[in-house]
C-alpha cells in the first residue's frame, strides 16, 4: 500500500512507520490520522511482523495538529471536535490495542499531539536531539488531548504535569536528558547511533515470543485502561467547547500569521 504523509517499511520482523512531512516538522493532518491507523491495522494483520518503530522524517518527530489545516474551518461547528474523536483519539487508541510493542523513536521535537502521540507509544528511545514541548496545547487557546492529560500526569505527577502542560513553551522545551529523568522516556541515545540503538532494540523484541509480549502489553495497561478512555472522551468533550472560543480562534490565526496572540479569556 502506498501513502501520502507516511513511509511503511517491514524488515526482519520489525515494521517501520515513519511520519513523512519533514517540511512541517511531521504537523498531523486527517490524512495522517487515517494513514497511522491504517499502517497499525496492516501490522496487527501481518503476524510476520513482531515489533513496531513509529519515528519521524527529517529533525522533528512531530510538532502536532497542522493549524494551517485548521485555519480555514475552525468557525465550523464540531468540525474540531470530530475530528478529535474520529481522528486523533482513533488513531491513539489503535496504537494502545496493537497487542505487538511500538517502539517510540524520538527523533527531534515532539510538540502538542505530537507529544501526546509519542506518549502512546510503549517504548519510547529519545535522540540527544529530541525534546517536548507539552504547553503547545494552552498557547493556543485549547486544553492537552490524544490521552495527554492522563500519560503525563502518570509518568511524572500531577504538580509536574501542570507545569509542563502550562508553563514549558517553545523557549522552555524538556530536553531529551530531563525528559529521562522525569520518566518521559525510557533511554537517551547519541543522535550519531540513534537509529542503530533503536534498531537493535526492535529487533531484540521482534525475537522474543510475540503473544507473551503482547499479552503482557495488554495486561500492563488493561489495569488502567477505563481510566484511559474516560480521559479521551473527558478531553474530547471540553476541547468541543474550546474549539469554539474567541481564544483558540485567535491563538490559531495568530500562528498562521507569525504574530503574538491577543486573548481575552472568552
Amino acid at each position: 500500500m502506498s501513502y501520502e504523509t507516511i513511509q511503511y517499511t517491514a524488515e526482519a520482523g520489525v515494521a517501520t512507520i515513519t511520519l513523512n512531512r519533514p517540511e512541517m516538522r511531521n504537523a498531523l493532518t486527517v490524512t495522517m490520522y487515517r494513514e497511522l491507523a491504517q499502517a497499525i491495522r496492516t501490522v496487527e494483520r501481518d503476524r510476520s511482523i513482531r515489533a513496531v518503530i513509529l519515528t519521524g522524517a527529517g529533525k522533528g518527530f512531530c510538532s502536532g495538529q497542522d493549524l494551517a489545516e485548521l485555519g480555514p474551518v475552525i468557525t465550523q461547528p464540531g468540525y474540531k471536535a470530530d475530528l478529535l474523536r474520529d481522528g486523533l483519539n482513533q488513531m491513539i487508541q489503535t496504537l494502545r490495542r496493537l497487542e505487538k510493542p511500538i517502539i517510540g523513536a524520538i527523533n527531534g521535537v515532539a510538540a502538542g499531539a505530537g507529544a501526546s502521540l509519542a506518549l502512546a507509544t510503549d517504548i519510547r528511545v529519545a535522540s540527544t536531539e529530541a525534546s517536548f514541548v507539552f504547553a503547545a496545547f494552552v498557547n493556543i487557546g485549547i486544553i492537552p488531548d490524544g490521552g495527554g492529560t492522563l500519560l503525563l500526569q502518570r509518568l511524572v505527577g500531577t504538580g509536574k504535569a501542570l507545569e509542563l502542560a502550562l508553563l514549558a513553551d517553545a523557549q522552555h522545551r524538556v530536553s531529551a536528558e530531563e525528559a529521562l529523568r522525569l520518566n518521559i522516556v525510557s533511554r537517551v541515545v547519541p543522535a550519531e547511533t540513534f537509529m542503530a540503538e533503536v534498531n537493535a532494540l526492535a529487533a531484540r523484541l521482534a525475537a522474543m515470543p510475540t503473544l507473551a509480549v503482547g499479552r503482557t502489553k495488554r495486561a500492563i495497561y488493561r489495569a488502567a485502561e477505563r481510566a484511559f478512555e474516560d480521559a479521551l472522551d473527558y478531553e474530547a468533550q471540553v476541547q468541543a467547547h474550546m474549539f469554539t472560543t474567541h481564544d483558540f480562534q485567535e491563538g490559531v490565526r495568530a500562528f498562521i500569521e507569525k504574530r503574538p496572540p491577543q486573548f481575552k479569556g472568552e
